[in-house]
Parts: C-alpha cells; sequence; structure tokens
C-alpha cells in the first residue's frame, strides 16, 4: 500500500499471493474455531476437510515462494521506498517459511485426498505455473500492445489462456461433491483428452514462442535499453515457463494414461 498502486503484471501476483495467502489463513481458522469445517466436509467436500487444509496450505506456500522471489528480484530498491521494499520482502519470506512449516506438518499427518496425492500436485502446479505465465506474458506486451502483435505470440497467449481455467475447473471437481455429481461422463477418461490438447498446444507454443520473441528482440530498436532488457528477460522467463508446464501435462498425461490402464 505505501508504494501506491501497482500495474506490473509481476507486482499485481505478488499483491494477489499475498491477499490469498491471508484470506486461507482467516478462513481455515475461523472455520475450524467455529467448528464449521466439519459442516463443510460433510456438505461440500468430496475427500476430507485435512486434505482440503493440507492442500491449500502447499499451494500458499509454493505462491509465496514465488511471490517473494519475484519481488526481491524484480521490485526491491527499484523504487524510492527502498526500506518499505525491503520490510516486504522479509516480511513476504517470513510468510512463505510459516506456511511451509504448516503444510509439512499438514502433510506429516497423511490425509487422503485428491489435493494431498500428487495428481492434485501436478495438476496445481499447472495452473501456477500458468499464472505466472500470464503475468510475464503481459509484461513481454506492456507498452507495445498496439503495435506489435505477431499471429504466432498471439497463439502462444491464447494457449496459456485457453489451458488455465480448465486445470482449475479440474480441480474444482475433484474437490467439491456438487460438481462431481453433475458429471455425466467419466472424468479420468475427459481428462486423458484434455491433456492429450493440453500437451498438442503447449509443445505448438514451445516452438513458436521462443522463435518469434527472439527475432523481435534482436531486430526490433523502436525501445529503450530499459524497456529492452526488461522484455529480455520475460521471452525468456515465458520460455523456461513454457517447458516446464509442457513438461507437467507431460507427466499428467501418463500418469492418467497408466491410472486408465490399470482400471481396464
Amino acid at each position: 500500500m505505501f508504494r501506491g498502486s501497482m500495474s506490473n503484471p509481476f507486482g499485481v501476483w505478488c499483491e494477489f499471493v499475498w491477499t490469498f495467502g491471508l484470506i486461507v489463513a482467516l478462513v481455515i481458522f475461523l472455520l475450524e474455531k467455529f467448528l464449521i469445517d466439519i459442516l463443510v466436509a460433510a456438505i461440500v467436500l468430496k475427500d476430507s476437510w485435512a486434505d482440503l487444509a493440507c492442500g491449500l496450505s502447499l499451494q500458499a506456500s509454493a505462491m509465496l515462494l514465488s511471490a517473494s522471489i519475484i519481488y526481491c528480484a524484480v521490485f526491491v530498491c527499484g523504487h524510492f521506498a527502498c526500506i518499505a521494499d525491503i520490510f516486504c520482502a522479509i516480511f513476504s519470506i517470513i510468510a512463505f517459511i510459516i506456511y511451509t512449516v504448516e503444510a509439512v506438518m499438514a502433510k506429516l499427518q497423511c490425509p487422503s485426498g485428491y489435493l494431498s496425492n500428487w495428481k492434485g500436485h501436478l495438476r496445481f502446479a499447472q495452473a501456477f505455473v500458468a499464472c505466472i505465465l500470464l503475468a510475464a506474458v503481459s509484461d513481454y506486451f506492456m507498452g507495445v500492445e498496439s503495435h506489435y502483435r505477431p499471429p504466432a505470440m498471439v497463439w502462444c497467449t491464447v494457449v496459456y489462456v485457453v489451458c488455465f481455467p480448465v486445470s482449475v475447473l479440474i480441480i474444482l471437481i475433484h474437490i467439491i461433491k456438487l460438481l462431481w455429481g453433475l458429471l455425466c461422463f467419466a472424468l479420468d477418461k475427459l481428462e486423458v483428452i484434455f491433456n492429450i490438447i493440453a500437451v498438442a498446444l503447449y509443445v505448438s507454443a514451445a516452438i513458436l514462442w521462443p522463435i518469434y520473441a527472439c527475432r523481435n528482440y534482436y531486430h526490433d530498436q523502436a525501445h529503450e535499453n530499459w524497456t529492452y532488457d526488461r522484455r529480455y528477460h520475460d521471452q525468456n522467463a515465458v520460455t523456461v515457463l513454457t517447458y516446464v508446464n509442457l513438461g507437467l501435462y507431460v507427466a499428467d498425461l501418463v500418469w492418467s494414461l497408466l491410472s486408465l490402464y490399470k482400471r481396464i
């Protein structure tokens, strides 16, 4: 708040993560304090409350780690409020450590459920990486949207945008009773189909983005040096994260096929 409004996509991500961490902590505390978690588990959740609490702690921990790294790398002492930036980074790191301890303690209790197993971890990781991908893509195009829109890079952006909500929806279907009950088809088969499509889409993005991003960096001389350097780091971040998410979707596809084969 001391810095003022945040327009940088990476800054918006950091603020969202800190807000999410705060809300998660308050909601879990209040529900457990007034024993509402028992009703939520019985009425809403497909799996146990322990699974949800453990999953949320793990997710918040990973998100806080990303926010801490990004804020330290991008914002600390890059503004007149250097002292405030340092304090913000310190408390973000402390929050990450506390959430990590909470997640480890919850994991040691061995809760069973979607968010506590590797299948859920993979799906969350896909959505998590996609969020940072979209922040990097937004930062890459910031300031040049009106005159620089290569169709191939627009396609890559569409790939990231389309796959993200589907992954989130699959997570919600797995943990919410009502959504699970509304399904009229086998979710495991749907996941295989989605993973195949996602792998194909990410393969195209993994090929197109590096080619067109590097071509623009070396041939576009219309921007100042600081913008040039910032966009260079953004294009590298998007390239790396695209390959990371491609690997996650491939792993999820293999896992889904093996699970389906065992059931048959």
